[in-house]
Formats: structure tokens, sequence, C-alpha cells
């Protein structure tokens, strides 16, 4: 059958689905503007979000929003109009969003780190008319020129709000002062219908738009929420971008909302900062990608500060926490620790309280809904056997059907019966847990055998002194592909020549019992590893050093 699509190219979920969905009490009808005003008749005088310079209550924080939806339908955004959100971590963020919502448009999830081609992709895709930004963000780069610049090449961009010093543009502080709240402004969409747009996390390329209904994902927030053991003495610091979905839904800031908790937000991962939140607000909750895990660690350690422990949750989400990494937060600095595995697209995978140590230490969990549809195929698309790894298809309540404004995207990433192709590869124990095992993306084809790079990176770093590790393919006219292993060192004052080093380094593998050709055939130590907007070692960059980087090696 013909699948249906509205709003300018949204896969919607088939009829049959949405009412099995529906009965089965996922979707409850609820769209997040009444999502939020419950919170606040629930818990008036709890604090929902604590600024760097502002607490702010549940009963401020709806009213906020009441001001800011009046404000924005009186500078002539209307019901279903898009907007490109790109907003630092500070309270504004959250208002702006649920404006958003209560006036029926949708918001745009753009990250901080975002820049000119990503931004000009969103609105070529979405013709949105409203852009949201701070006036400086980090290396003071100039949110105001980027605007100019995109004001140039989008003609549907009409309005730019701007927080901070907007200069020509109008100043988001104002959009939040008390005026009379206009009851033509309010007019949400229904909980069935796409809420914003979030983005696709992956490595490369500009992120794809994910269409992000209302109810799917609402059921997906309650659920994580009740996992996640979240309460009203719950406070998350919020370190990652807050428009990140992992930060908003796993069980995230809306999590915490749902809960009556409060968000912490910090405008920097950094540990000092992070530390100095956790003890000033009382944080109980934290959540973080593999790669500032060990900046953490290493602060924690160097201090003899203990903070790591005081947390009732470390999350950790993004992309597979190594094991040895995993090993270490429980063993040495006593964390209770909750591996995340999930994607803006849909499924989520948490390990929970109650789990093993080694379930928590080696899986990433357990799905959120008995009617999370897990597929495990092979290349041909068909069944591996029970515990092999293979590709992950998924379809189920909280899991989208398709890309936003993507039709061809779409017949290569989804099923004709609707499972989404999510690109990773895993396997599924006898205990139901789900192993992530890499990204099919990102396997290596070395004279026919396939090298899986996660199981090598979890092997390198395994070594006391590699602290960051990453295998990516190079060309090679013989092999067809070779692997090489970018890695950040912790030097000592005894530490031979690089040339040993990365022979040591191999050795360390072939002792760890790695086949021999998923050795790495080069190793290269840098110091800073390049990252994507989404926290995630960018492989892409590293692929580019090879013919620019001659450091080393062997």
């Amino acid at each position: 059958m013909t699948t249906q699509v509205y709003l300018d190219g949204a896969v919607p979920y088939p009829a049959e689905f949405a009412e099995i969905y529906r009965k089965k009490g996922y979707w409850l009808g609820q769209n997040l503007s009444n999502f939020l005003r419950e919170s606040a008749q629930k818990y008036p005088q709890n604090i929902a979000v604590y600024d760097a310079d502002k607490a702010v209550s549940y009963a401020e924080f709806d009213h906020l929003v009441d001001y800011c939806t009046s404000h924005l339908y009186q500078h002539g955004l209307r019901a279903g109009d898009k907007a490109v959100v790109q907003m630092p971590n500070h309270y504004q963020f959250y208002v702006l969003f649920f404006a958003l919502i209560r006036l029926g448009a949708l918001p745009v999830m753009s990250l901080p780190a975002h820049r000119f081609a990503e931004l000009s992709s969103f609105f070529k895709q979405t013709q949105a008319k409203a852009y949201f930004c701070a006036d400086f963000g980090a290396q003071k780069f100039d949110y105001r020129e980027l605007a100019e610049k995109l004001q140039q090449t989008a003609p549907c961009l009409q309005h730019i709000f701007v927080l901070g010093n907007a200069g020509k543009f109008v100043a988001i502080q104002n959009l939040l002062k008390e005026t009379h709240i206009l009851d033509e402004a309010i007019s949400p969409t229904t909980a069935d219908q796409v809420a914003f747009l979030q983005l696709s996390g992956g490595s490369t390329g500009v992120p794809k738009l994910i269409p992000r209904t209302h109810d799917d994902y609402l059921y997906s927030v309650r659920e994580s929420a009740a996992i996640c053991r979240l309460s009203q003495s719950s406070r998350l610091l919020m370190v990652l971008p807050a428009a990140h979905n992992f930060s908003m839904s796993s069980a995230g800031s809306l999590g915490i909302f749902y809960s009556g908790g409060a968000v912490v937000l910090g405008t920097d991962p950094s540990p000092e900062t992070a530390f100095s939140l956790i003890k000033k607000h009382g944080v109980t909750d934290a959540c973080l990608v593999p790669a500032l895990v060990r900046p953490w660690m290493d602060k924690a350690a160097k201090d003899q500060d203990p903070i790591l422990s005081t947390l009732r949750c470390l999350q950790v989400g993004g992309a597979r926490l190594p094991d040895a990494v995993a090993t270490r937060l429980i063993d040495e600095f006593q964390v209770n620790l909750q591996q995340v595995f999930g994607m803006a697209e849909g499924l989520v995978n948490y390990t929970h309280f109650d789990m093993t140590k080694e379930q928590i230490i080696h899986t990433q969990g357990l799905k959120i809904s008995p009617d999370d549809e897990i597929l495990v195929l092979n290349d041909n698309d068909q069944p591996v056997k029970a515990g092999e790894v293979g590709h992950l298809l998924t379809r189920g309540p909280y899991t989208i059907r398709g890309y936003y404004q993507a039709p061809e995207h779409n017949a290569r990433s989804f099923t004709p019966d609707g499972f989404y192709r999510t690109g990773d590869l895993v396997r599924i124990r006898e205990d139901g847990c789900i192993v992530v095992e890499g990204r099919s993306k990102e396997q290596i084809n070395r004279a026919g055998e396939k090298i899986a790079t996660e199981e090598v990176e979890q092997a390198l770093l395994t070594h006391p002194q590699i602290r960051l590790a990453a295998l990516v393919a190079m060309p090679d006219e013989i092999m067809g592909e070779k692997s090489c292993a970018f890695i950040a060192w912790q030097a000592q004052t005894d530490d031979p020549s690089p040339i040993r080093l990365a022979m040591s380094v191999r050795q360390h593998l072939k002792d760890y019992g790695l086949a021999t050709y998923k050795i790495p055939d080069r190793v290269e130590f840098i110091e800073q590893f390049p990252y994507t907007a989404f926290g995630k070692i960018d492989k892409k960059r590293l692929r580019q050093q090879f013919e620019t980087n001659t450091n080393v090696l062997a």
C-alpha cells in the first residue's frame, strides 16, 4: 500500500500501528504544551531550571512560555511555521522550545557547533521563517554574522532573534517580558502530529531531519523517566548541548520536567565547571558522552575528589562506552553507572540499576518498550543465529517511519514494512541485553577480512596509557583497505620512541588476543581528537590526516 505523507514530507505511522499503540497506552494524546502545563500545575514551586544566574520555578517557566508565545505571535510567527533553534545552554532555550510548540510552530533543533553548511541546509529543507541564536559562542564565534549570511542565502528567513547583544536583530530577552497573553497565539499541534524536527547523529555529512510527534516522543520520555527513577528530588546536570536528543529525552530535561525535578545547566563540559555545579546544586544525575568521561575521571583522581561517587547516577550514551572505562568507573570511582544506547530516530536501550555488574559493564541494556521490534540481520538481510553479530533494524511506538523531506534516503534507510536500518552492528545476548559492536559503515575490509572498528578500539583502551583511540580505514592498492589506529597517549617520562611505542601497542593487542589481521597496520599518536557536533570522534577528519600528518609512525 502507498504510504501517505503529511507536513511537507513527514512519513506518518500506519493507522493500524497507531491504533495498537493507543490501545496499549503508549500514546496518550497529550501534546508537549499540555505536558509542561500539567507539570507546572503539579509542581508550581519546584525549581525547574538552574541557570548561571537564575532559578526558574515551574510556575514561572509556564508563564514565561505564555509570554514568549504571545510575543512571537506579535512578531508575525504563526502555527505551521518552522524555526531553526541554535541556542546555548541557558534557560531561554527551554522557554523558546515550548513557546514555539505552544504557538504550533515547529522547532528545528540545531546544535551550537553547526555552521553555515548545516544551517543553510536546514533552511533549504524546511523553509524556516525564523532563526534563534546567541550573540557569541565558543572561541568568540559571532552568530550574528552567520545570521546575516543566512539571510542573504535563505529568502524564507524573515525573523532573527538573538540572546545577548542582538545588534540590529530582536533581543530574545524581550520575548520573555510580561505581556498580555493572546489566546489566538496558543495553537499547538495535536498529539499525533509532528512536534519538532530533531537531527540525525551521523558522524559525517549534513544531518538529516527527524520528525518527532508529541505522542511518540512523550512515550519515550515517560518510560525513560521511570527506568531512570527520576523524581522531584532529582537534579540533572546538563553539560551536553541542551538540544541534543540524548539531553532532551533519555531521560534528559523532559524526563526531569515530567518528574518535577530540576535541570542544572552548565555552559561547558569541563570537569572544573561540572564539579563546581555538582557541589553547588547537590546534583544527583549527570549525562555524558564517552569522550568526556576520561577527563572527569582524570580530574577526580588527580584531586583525590570522591565527587563522582556522590552522584546517584552517571549516564553515558551517544556512543559505546569502552568496557575498560566502565570497569574503572565502577571499581575505582564507585560510580552508579547507567549505559544508554539510542538514536534520535527512536529506539533507546538502558542498563537498569538492578542489573548485575557484568551486564552494566559489558552491555548497553534493554529496550524501552515490549513493542520495540528488533531484527539482527546479515549482509543479505537474513536473520543471524542467536548471539551472533549483525545489522540492527528496528520499528516501534517511538521510532520514526521516515526522515523529513528525504524520499530517496528513506528508500535506503527503511524497509518496505517500516523497519529502520540503524547502521549499528549488534548482538543480542540470551538475557535480552543488546551489545553494540560497531557501525556497519565503519567496518574495514582488509583483503576480504572484515574488521569491526569498535572491537579493536575496545581492545586498545585496555592499555593503561591509552586515553582515547579510534580505528579508521586507509586506502591501499593491494589490500583494498588497511587500518590505522589514532591514539591519545598518556605520556610518561621513560616512554620510548614513537616507533617503539607503536610496536608495544601492537604487542598489547596480540597479548589481548586479537586476530592478526585486526592488528592496526599503522599507529598515529595525536594530542587532540576532532569531534563532530554530536560529540563523536570525527573519523572523516582523521582519515584526511593521512596526507598531512607526518608525526609518526609505523
